[in-house]
């Protein structure tokens, strides 16, 4: 399963107020305008809704768990996504891992992966510079 650790800075508080709030997707996520549905002001496990991309598509996605302050997974189109954040020396990291909810949605799991290792590096550039 593809995994993205990256270090930050930044509080592990700061992290988690970027990734856990749909209305702060579209602040580090390219292709994302927003959410709906799928909790307010943070993500709520069990919630189903939508994650609605540039353009004004919308694909399905759930909340499937949520351990607040810590990490977040959700099951969009057919991938399952994994967001931790973690305590790290004088600062955290923050992961991403990205499964297919099925075996036949291996290779989209495979290919969406990279561009997640660079939103999570977007993430913590933003904490670092909203921290500073």
């Amino acid at each position: 399963m593809p995994r993205h650790a990256v270090h930050s800075t930044a509080d592990p508080e700061r992290l988690w107020s970027l990734i856990s709030r749909p209305d702060r997707w579209s602040l580090w996520s390219p292709h994302v305008r927003g959410a709906e549905g799928l909790g307010s002001p943070e993500v709520s496990e069990g919630a189903r809704g939508s994650v609605v991309l540039r353009g004004g598509a919308r694909l399905g996605a759930e909340i499937t768990e949520v351990t607040p302050g810590r990490s977040w997974s959700w099951r969009v189109g057919g991938l399952e996504i994994h967001h931790i954040v973690e305590s790290s020396g004088p600062g955290s990291r923050l992961t991403f891992v990205v499964e297919p909810a099925r075996a036949r949605w291996a290779p989209a799991a495979a290919a969406y992966a990279p561009l997640v290792g660079l939103i999570a590096r977007r993430i913590t550039r933003i904490a670092e510079a909203d921290h500073a």
